[in-house]
Order: C-alpha cells, then structure tokens, then sequence
C-alpha cells in the first residue's frame, strides 16, 4: 500500500531546523515561517481525505491522529520561533514518526 505523503520526512527535518538553538528571527525569515506555517496547516484537509480513503478493515492502520499530532507540534514551533523576539531553549515532545499501529 502507498501512502501519498512522501513529503513527511521533509517536515521532521523543517521541525529540527526550526527548533534548534536559540536565535532571532529576521523579517525575511519570519515571512518564510509564516508562509511554512500556512502550509503545514494546509495538509490538514490532505490529511482527513487520506482518512477517509482508508480501509477501516486493514489489520495494519495508519494512525492519523498521530500524524496530525504531529505536523501541530512542528507547526506550533516554526510559529512560536516567528513570533518570538529571542527564541529561548525550549524543551519539546519528540515527533513520533511512525504512524503505523
């Protein structure tokens, strides 16, 4: 079975980038977060059509909640780094990265 989100590994290496390491965002900068940001909540409608596409009878299922869970917390970050006038170390949840149960 394929699953149509290739693109997933991309968003675990945007979530490093984006929360490491203490800095300022500069105006350029928080522009692309935004935009990045925007993004990452457009995948939400992706996200329930492929849901919705599933096979609730499959023995192994793709955990979708996880997946949201997930592109939130990047999405939380990348957000919180934009806004922020000096990004802080933070401590943040791992990613869970695998979505099959």
């Amino acid at each position: 079975m394929r699953y149509p989100f290739r693109a997933f590994p991309t968003v675990a290496t945007v979530a490093a980038l984006a929360m490491s390491g203490p800095s300022q965002a500069s105006e350029p900068e928080r522009e692309a977060l935004m935009r990045l940001a925007h993004e990452l909540a457009a995948l939400a409608p992706l996200v329930d059509a492929a849901q919705t596409g599933a096979n609730p009878a499959e023995r192994v299922r793709f955990r979708y909640d996880w997946l949201r869970r997930d592109i939130d917390r990047v999405r939380d970050g990348v957000l919180e780094h934009a806004g922020a006038d000096q990004a802080e170390p933070r401590l943040y949840q791992p990613l869970r990265g695998d979505y099959r149960r």
